[in-house]
């Protein structure tokens, strides 16, 4: 089973931007409350995309040039990236659907 992967700045260019595939980032913060109710779903999406999609965790307290890099100004803020670029994003409490439809588009 595919896990969340946890990065801080440190390992962000080697595990996102370098990555062969597509890359879900959930730039979150553990204070933050709809970032909590997001994360299940994050869980999910990285179990029903195992083996095509690589699923990463970013605490913007954490990791601040990672944020700031991507401009991320409120969290939870997710970036779908694809080669190195982001291909599309959902700031807020999205549903399931928003964010498999993003990965659907790369996919």
């Amino acid at each position: 089973m595919t896990q969340v992967i946890e990065i801080d700045d440190s390992r962000f260019e080697e595990t996102v931007l370098k990555a062969d595939g597509p890359v879900l980032v959930d730039f979150s913060a553990a204070w933050c409350g709809p970032c909590k109710k997001l994360e299940p779903v994050v869980h999910e999406i990285a179990r029903d995309y195992d083996g095509r999609l690589k699923v990463v965790k970013v605490d913007v307290d954490r990791s601040p040039q990672a944020a700031a890099r991507f401009a991320v100004l409120s969290v939870p803020t997710v970036l779908l990236f694809h080669r190195g670029e982001v291909k599309d994003q959902a700031i807020g409490l999205v549903a399931k659907r928003v964010l498999t439809g993003m990965v659907d588009k790369v996919l």
